[in-house]
């Protein structure tokens, strides 16, 4: 039966799309190469993200957050409650004015002349109305409901996050709010005085933690909950103008003095000031929009601008995935969007997808690759670099040879004389065993013998010169010289590992490279392309070395500083005659000792091409102009094909 396929519209409740290791290494590769510093490629790729993978960066998730920061601000109007509120005050006036017409002429005016002395702030005139003897029972009721229900969102501005029992706070409730703040201030002061508080915790949460949706564990836990709330209803009093503070404070004091509450909350605010210094008290935002905010909504709205801050210091702060655990998810979701709080809980596991694959680890605090790493980040490179080949260049470039070379392969022939004698036993005695038949002992004969084919093994021997000069990053050549090396490291590794590849990197002065070393190399912030010394270092690698010799040399300067006798380093721009006869009779004992030089120019300025025309027609080695979007492909074709043509002549 043939299979059955089904397809769906992607949900993303789907498997099979999952971010992995090596999808990441692949995203840092070029950063890691260019800079050469896997930490600050990290920090790089968490600001830039993978968008690719629909994996926000924490640039544009700080941009998302001051977008949604920003809307708030432009829409609401702390003081429209107040508008409101002195609106809701001259309907129960005009209300209890219309009651009077009921009344005695004399009494009528009376009351009439109260009602047109009446405070005009708001906390003078709802102390007035709350002495005053209604006429209209209407009036009173709307009156002492805008009282309760002003007084409630006093007490819910302070706690905007309590449980229901604070929804429709009556007086029994409030004096049950009045305690618990009060048995608070006693629990804060006991710590401050550095008595054990672990006992009295318990008792105050099995007294009051029905007030405490989130089950705060610990004490810490229950003051950073509190601390919270309570700075974002500062928050509020400081963003307001200094007519809404007054109005505020008076209200305050009016509606909540009278049973001690506003006492004991200035007396828990100043305990949490010093037990959470951090919690923000100092905020304040300039809100700019027409919608009028009410004290409830506005604590609401001032803890989400809160938790807003919050969150852009700890994704500015963030210098590594794993300072992205502190992020709470969830709450991430619901203030930005579950688009980032995916992207959130993604980039906080690309260290950890890295570590637990074998392919970074942590060293005192910094990441590091580990040879798994390293030979990932070559073939990174050489997948890159091959990428860009026609399709008839791709592959392993084997060549099916077969003569007297020392490595046997799995195929065997009759023997033929002059043939060396590797003798396959087993296909000699079953040809032995099928001429003559079985028994002992087995005769043989010349007929009989099988040998084993081996291979035709050539060997290369090669030593690539990479520029360090500052010229490199300067005209934008280094990351494709720094690619190429990892490729061809990469290629020579797995491909040809009979072969020896040397590094040596060259500026002012030339230095060995180990290819573990290579991730981690960079430019040197020196003037000065000593070809002279990186040749000389090159040859004295390459005499220990058997096989074809050869070095690559990838530059985009020409020479312009040497080694004199006496060992130091003579540099001069533009190139000296002495510094160009020193570079030349290098040359010229590389080509003694039979070592080729090819020569990849980045750069090709007129006196280049004729110094590098001068180093070939000396050396009989090739040059190539090239440029860092085709270097790759010249270079690694090219080691390519002369591995063939030399296994081919062989």
């Amino acid at each position: 039966m043939r299979p059955k396929f089904g397809y769906s519209r992607w949900d993303g409740t789907q498997t099979g799309f999952d971010l992995d290791a090596e999808d990441v290494l692949a995203e840092l590769t070029d950063d890691v190469l260019y800079h050469g510093d896997l930490n600050a490629a990290l920090r790089r790729l968490l600001q830039a993200g993978m968008p690719e993978r629909d994996i926000a960066g924490i640039r544009h998730l700080l941009d998302e957050l001051r977008r949604r920061r920003r809307e708030d601000l432009d829409r609401y109007d702390l003081g429209g409650a107040y508008h409101d509120l002195a609106q809701a005050l001259r309907d129960v006036v005009d209300t209890e004015r219309a009651a009077l017409d009921g009344l005695p002429e004399a009494e009528a005016a009376e009351r009439g002349v109260q009602l047109d002395l009446l405070p005009p702030d708001l906390a003078g005139r709802v102390q007035a109305l709350q002495e005053y003897e209604f006429t209209s029972d209407e009036a009173r009721r709307r009156f002492e409901a805008l009282v309760e229900d002003l007084r409630r969102q006093l007490v819910q501005s302070q706690f905007n996050r309590m449980a229901g029992a604070m929804s429709d706070p009556d007086p029994a409730q409030l004096q049950r709010v009045k305690d618990m703040v009060d048995d608070l201030n006693q629990l804060l002061e006991m710590r401050q005085a550095g008595q054990d508080t672990d006992r009295a915790f318990g008792e105050f949460m099995l007294r009051h933690g029905d007030f405490f949706p989130s089950n705060p564990r610990t004490l810490d836990e229950l003051l950073e909950h509190m601390a919270a709330q309570m700075a974002a209803a500062q928050a509020m009093f400081n963003s307001m103008s200094p007519e809404q503070r007054a109005q505020l404070q008076a209200l305050s004091e009016q509606l909540l003095g009278d049973m001690d509450l506003q006492w004991q909350l200035d007396r828990l605010g100043h305990n949490l000031r010093d037990a959470v210094p951090g919690a923000g008290w100092d905020r304040g935002y300039d809100f700019a929009g027409q919608d009028p905010l009410g004290l409830v909504e506005g604590a609401g709205v001032l803890d989400r601008l809160g938790e807003l801050d919050d969150l852009e210091n700890l994704l500015r702060s963030a210098t590594s995935p794993g300072a992205l655990a502190d992020v709470d998810v969830a709450r991430a979701g619901q203030l930005l969007g579950e688009d980032a709080a995916r992207s959130l809980e993604r980039l906080a596991e690309l260290s950890r997808l890295l570590a637990e694959a074998g392919l970074v680890e942590n060293r005192e605090g910094r990441f590091e690759l580990t040879p798994r790493g390293l030979r990932r980040i070559g073939r990174n490179a050489l997948a890159d670099l091959f990428t860009r080949l026609s399709k008839d260049r791709l592959g392993r470039h084997a060549v099916d040879a077969s003569g007297t070379g020392h490595e046997r392969s799995d195929e065997t022939k009759p023997y033929e004389f002059g043939d060396p004698f590797n003798l396959n036993i087993e296909r000699t005695l079953r040809n032995a065993l099928s001429a003559r038949g079985g028994g002992t002992p087995v005769l043989l004969s010349p007929d009989d013998f099988e040998v084993d084919r081996t291979e035709t093994l050539t060997r290369t021997s090669t030593v690539l010169m990479l520029d360090l000069s500052l010229s490199m990053p300067m005209r934008d050549n280094f990351l494709a010289a720094k690619k190429v090396a990892m490729a061809l490291h990469s290629l020579i590794s797995t491909q040809y590992p009979r072969d020896y590849l040397g590094i040596v990197g060259f500026s002012e002065l030339a230095r060995e490279m180990k290819p573990r070393d290579l991730p981690e190399v960079s430019w040197d912030f020196v003037y000065g392309t000593n070809m002279h010394h990186g040749l000389t270092l090159s040859r004295r690698m390459l005499a220990r070395q058997s096989g074809t010799r050869q070095i690559i040399m990838i530059t985009d300067g020409e020479p312009t500083a040497h080694v004199r006798e006496g060992g130091e380093v003579f540099f001069h721009y533009p190139p000296m005659r002495e510094t160009v006869d020193a570079t030349l009779a290098e040359v010229a004992r590389c080509t003694r000792d039979g070592i080729c030089i090819n020569t990849f120019m980045l750069d090709a300025t007129p006196y280049l091409k004729a110094f590098v025309g001068e180093l070939t027609r000396l050396n009989r080695g090739r040059a190539f102009f090239t440029t860092p979007d085709t270097l790759g492909d010249y270079v690694l074709l090219d080691f390519i094909e002369q591995k063939r043509s030399r296994r081919s002549a062989s």
